[in-house]
């Protein structure tokens, strides 16, 4: 090993003993507000970081790994403290926060949604989310089942959310008025409405029941 390439080598070492997980993640999560999803990467976060790509790749060593450290830092920043006492309350607020959270996040719905990140802020919010659950009285399966319900019904309204046509976008109309769509037709200005609060706030009474507050 040459002189260069031992200073090189020290250099990396250091790199890669002070670099953490949550900052790779914090790099990527700046990478997708200027680029979308699309365009994060294990070598744009490297170049963000000012690193090699291996150095990054020692804590994320593919795309998916990486996304799934993102995932984790968006959940992180859900706030647990300070919610309702009522159990059906808490669940509801939570979905709200969690909501607020992707939101925050230029395609954080679906970055969430493309990964199952068993790491700690995801675990901490399952954890909160389901403890507040089991206090239905429907039982273990339902509590497990209404989490699921929960989660696909905000990340998947979230997605949407953040992927919203313009509103000159007349492809639906058009579509709709040359085919055999009666029902559709009739639907059309409740289908184009895009007041996602309402949808969300509709969608939470029909998981968890009307009153919840």
């Amino acid at each position: 090993m040459t002189k260069k390439q031992g200073t090189s080598a020290r250099s990396e070492s250091g790199h890669r003993a002070g670099l953490t997980p949550r900052a790779v993640a914090r790099a990527a999560l700046g990478l997708l507000a200027d680029r979308g999803a699309d365009g994060v990467s294990v070598r744009g976060t490297a170049e963000r970081l000012g690193v090699r790509m291996n150095t990054v790749l020692w804590h994320a060593k593919t795309k998916t790994r990486l996304l799934e450290l993102m995932a984790d830092a968006i959940v992180a920043e859900v706030p647990l403290d300070e919610l309702p006492a009522d159990p059906r309350a808490r669940v509801r607020e939570l979905m709200r926060r969690y909501r607020g959270v992707l939101l925050a996040h230029r395609d954080g719905a679906r970055v969430v949604a493309g990964t199952y990140a068993a790491e700690p802020a995801t675990l901490r919010f399952a954890e909160t989310l389901t403890a507040a659950l089991l206090h239905g009285p429907s039982g273990e399966r339902e509590a497990a089942w209404t989490a699921w319900d929960l989660l696909y019904f905000v990340l998947g309204l979230t997605q949407e959310e953040q992927s919203v046509p313009a509103a000159d976008d007349a492809r639906f109309d058009r579509a709709v008025a040359a085919g055999d769509y009666p029902a559709l037709r009739r639907l059309a200005p409740h289908l184009r409405d895009t007041s996602f609060d309402g949808r969300f706030e509709h969608g939470l009474d029909l998981l968890l029941g009307p009153g919840a507050e």
